[in-house]
């Protein structure tokens, strides 16, 4: 039997069984949040459509694009003038977060109320969904910022709603509805899954709705972090690529080349000091040394302390400590204080503070 409107939920705490479906309920809508399947445009129409109807607004004619920049090249300029785009956030208030709020009301428990809140909505792991949206926007940003800088029409000032940023909050009422019996109406749900299950980006104006389709492609690294080494790390079917490392985002002359060709060479020019971290980090200190003629300042036992003359690449002078494996011949390269002044001395900070000679007694 469904519980009436208004109730309120009596548990005082999760049991082990409703405990642990939690971060089942929270894969099952990171896999539709992170989806590249192509969308089904009737389903996508219906779910736009019902949107509609609940703002009050006519059915609009809607328009599909491939990518968020193609939809945006195309409309950029119309939906900056339109009235309805600029309130186009109550669509988000009105449709998810009255009823993550209601769903959030039926707890009695507030510290149930609020675990429930962190474990789905507030997680870390969930940031991701806010991360992704973020940078294609900030992307975006750039983009049309350059196209459209004399109209002084900027991306950030469009509206729009992004399913992948919403996947969280319904994956907090899908279990409260599922597991706790909380109520909401079965069509404001449907409406809800629909909107989150079948679209992608969606920019609104007062006839028309721009629908995108999803990426086709978005890769990540072991920690969650958008990466993709040699290729984009989002991409949709239109070509409109995003590259990034380990979370970076890159510009297509970099992320279009596997790290393995990243050149030594770049660092000289590259004046975004995030993005020569990253270099550094892709092309490694032994080819730098190597392509950029690292300077001997002093060996010791096999171990060499080189420096990188050249101010542009880093703020500090770069030393490094070169070290010959003696049974595998692999050399290995790590950067140390610019205050060292030999190679021992380098070996002794590597060593936290324990002086080689002293060190090789230990092992």
């Amino acid at each position: 039997m469904s519980r009436k409107v208004g109730d309120m939920l009596q548990i005082e705490k999760l049991t082990p069984e409703q405990a642990a479906l939690i971060p089942v309920y929270r894969e099952k809508w990171r896999k539709i949040a992170l989806s590249t399947e192509r969308i089904d445009r009737e389903k996508a129409t219906e779910a736009v459509n019902a949107v509609y109807e609940i703002m009050g607004f006519d059915e609009p004619q809607i328009v599909f694009f491939d990518s968020p920049y193609a939809a945006l090249k195309e409309f950029n300029q119309q939906l900056h003038h339109s009235q309805l785009n600029e309130k186009a956030y109550t669509i988000q208030r009105e449709i998810l977060t009255e009823k993550r709020n209601y769903i959030r009301s039926q707890i009695l428990n507030k510290e149930l109320a609020i675990f429930l809140i962190q474990e789905f909505i507030s997680n870390p792991l969930d940031d991701i969904f806010e991360r992704f949206s973020w940078i294609i926007l900030k992307e975006l940003h750039t983009h049309f910022y350059i196209v459209d800088e004399e109209l002084d029409i900027e991306a950030f000032d469009v509206s729009y709603f992004a399913p992948e940023s919403w996947a969280n909050v319904a994956s907090f009422i899908d279990f409260c509805i599922s597991e706790l019996n909380c109520d909401l109406s079965q069509q404001d749900w449907l409406v809800i899954q629909n909107l989150i299950k079948n679209c992608g980006w969606i920019f609104p104006d007062e006839h028309i709705a721009i629908v995108c389709d999803r990426p086709i492609h978005i890769r990540f690294d072991n920690q969650n972090r958008l990466h993709a080494e040699g290729e984009p790390a989002i991409e949709f079917a239109d070509g409109y690529s995003l590259y990034s490392y380990h979370g970076v985002t890159l510009p297509e002359k970099y992320g279009k080349i596997h790290p393995q060709q990243w050149q030594a060479q770049w660092l000289l020019t590259e004046t975004n000091a995030e993005l020569r971290r990253v270099l550094i980090q892709g092309i490694g200190y032994s080819r730098i040394c190597q392509d950029l003629q690292a300077i001997e300042l002093d060996n010791w036992d096999g171990y060499t302390l080189l420096r990188i003359d050249n101010d542009f690449i880093d703020i500090e002078p770069i030393l490094l400590l070169k070290m010959t494996c003696p049974s595998t011949g692999f050399i290995h390269v790590l950067r140390v204080p610019p205050n060292m002044v030999s190679a021992r001395e380098a070996i002794r900070w590597v060593n936290w503070g324990i002086d080689p000679e002293d060190f090789i007694i230990e092992t």
